[in-house]
């Protein structure tokens, strides 16, 4: 049962120190994510003038 146990803790702090040491890149989920931000701003930003150009040709046309 000893080495059974020796063998456990040996077996465990291997596989601890190999999931340590590998890392996960998110450098390319990162800039994907910056550029789609981008541009779902750039959208949002067209919706939102056509939607005031609208409601102000709308207040033009009701003042003539």
């Amino acid at each position: 049962m000893n080495k059974f146990v020796r063998g456990v803790i040996a077996f465990g702090s291997t596989v601890a120190a190999g999931a340590a040491s590998a890392a996960i890149d998110t450098g390319g989920v990162t800039t994907a994510l910056g550029e789609a931000g981008s541009a779902v701003a750039v959208v949002g930003a067209a919706v939102v003038v056509v939607a005031v150009g609208v409601k102000v040709w709308k207040w033009v046309q009701r003042a003539l």
